[in-house]
């Protein structure tokens, strides 16, 4: 009750505009929540908070959405061209018509296709309609299909290259002045990894696991020994064209330029002029896209249309409410509520729950993940001890773990795609009561994985 009787009126209104953005973006997914997250923004600033139009416009994070709209631009042009839908064939005919290798053929290629750059909802949208189709030839489930779909997905989402990752580094290399220990090994080829890794084999586990006892074991088991014709499965595609060669190169440029600072012995032949440049994923994705523009490798117009533009708006809205709260001590007051009933390890499970039971019904990378990750540093003095990398983890697997559900964007691209003898009313009901259980289920990994092990 005192940490309630300390928060100002400016601040209650910051967290007021901030619960209703997020109750409108669980109830109506037309609205995008980023434009009114703004207009909050403006407002709660300008009567409350002594910050005028211009200085809550300033707050807008430019750098992340130019990085977002070039990383997005590059891998629409990618995908419009037809690139990534070879890619995804070839990459399933890899099985050989051994239909017990699928689960992890599928596995595999989803967390490689969202690894490289598309994100889990592109990867997502691009491999659903293949998988329940192979789902349906090979009689498996399209819930166990879900699972590995948007487990894969979802696991392999913070990479440095992929959209989500992008947000969450972007706002990680924001704090990360604020603790020296993070500073000093910043890159996108440390932390940045160690926090991809982290959200891969936490999701990673809980998803295979959840595969194999809702019945993924048993399948598997049946299939031992059993074979399908490759060329009925997955066709094999026409080569590769001249653009779309183009297209995979660039890509493989942008992966090796973002890893390349942290190759030893670089820097002699590198000027150190051209570093900050060759690390920045924004930048090396705007130049590829505008390589393959030039040699007409792609549809321009088509990649614009294609774009997650609301996603995008969604995070940079957010972000400038946030903004606002940070400065009419809204955030700190947050920090205190949640730093009241946590301790060092226990502050991993409470991130994983409230994260998880808000992404169910709300964007996890566009609202979610961007709210608490903003906390982190008021946390980290809060709750003496606790881990940073831990709580940055605990917020990216319980916002997104929940994912599953149909009323996520992933859930639901899998519904869709789902074959015409599944009972999709059925599916629907147990993809929610597998999605809302993932709060639980994740907060309690959080705190195994990342509290108690330390991993």
């Amino acid at each position: 009750m005192e940490i309630l009787a300390e928060i100002s009126s400016a601040a209650w209104m910051s967290l007021l505009a901030l619960a209703i953005v997020v109750i409108i973006s669980c109830v109506n997914e037309d609205l995008n929540v980023g434009f009114l997250s703004i207009a909050f923004g403006v407002i709660v600033g300008g009567v409350w908070v002594d910050m005028n139009g211009v200085k809550v416009m300033n707050t807008f994070p430019l750098g992340l959405f130019m990085i977002l709209v070039g990383v997005t631009f590059l891998f629409a042009m990618a995908t419009t061209n037809g690139t990534m839908d070879k890619v995804s064939s070839y990459a399933i005919r890899a099985c050989g018509g051994k239909t017990a290798l699928l689960p992890l053929i599928v596995y595999i290629l989803v967390s490689i296709l969202t690894t490289i750059g598309p994100g889990n909802i592109a990867a997502t949208a691009l491999m659903a309609p293949i998988a329940m189709a192979i789902a349906t030839r090979v009689g498996m489930p399209a819930f166990l299909m879900t699972l590995l779909v948007v487990g894969a997905a979802n696991g392999a989402a913070f990479s440095p290259f992929a959209p989500t990752g992008i947000i969450s580094n972007g706002l990680i290399a924001k704090m990360a002045p604020q603790f020296p220990s993070i500073e000093a090994s910043w890159t996108l080829n440390g932390l940045a990894w160690k926090i991809h890794f982290n959200s891969t084999y936490c999701q990673g586990i809980v998803n295979i696991g959840g595969f194999l006892v809702m019945g993924g074991w048993a399948w598997v088991a049946k299939q031992h020994g059993q074979t399908i014709n490759i060329d009925e499965l997955a066709p094999k595609p026409e080569p590769l064209t001249l653009n779309q060669w183009y297209t995979l190169f660039a890509i493989l440029l942008l992966i090796f330029f973002v890893i390349a600072p942290a190759l030893p012995g670089l820097k002699d032949f590198v000027p150190e002029s051209i570093m900050p440049l060759i690390a920045n994923v924004g930048s090396i994705a705007f130049m590829m896209a505008g390589i393959l523009m030039l040699l007409n490798a792609g549809d321009s117009k088509a990649a614009v249309k294609a774009m997650p533009w609301g996603v995008i708006m969604m995070v940079c809205g957010v972000t400038v409410l946030i903004e606002v709260m940070d400065r009419s001590g809204g955030l700190n007051a947050m920090v205190k509520m949640i730093g009241a009933i946590s301790g060092p390890t226990s502050v991993n499970f409470w991130l994983g729950l409230w994260t998880g039971i808000i992404s169910a019904y709300s964007s996890s990378s566009g609202v979610v993940m961007p709210m608490f990750l903003h906390l982190v540093p008021g946390l980290a003095k809060e709750v003496p001890n606790a881990d940073v990398i831990a709580m940055i983890s605990s917020i990216n697997v319980g916002s997104h773990l929940v994912d599953t559900s149909p009323l996520s964007t992933l859930g639901a691209l899998c519904i869709a795609c789902a074959g015409e003898h599944e009972d999709k009313a059925k599916l629907f009901r147990k993809l929610l009561t597998w999605g809302l259980s993932m709060a639980i289920v994740g907060a309690s990994a959080c705190l195994l994985f990342f509290g108690i092990l330390g991993w």
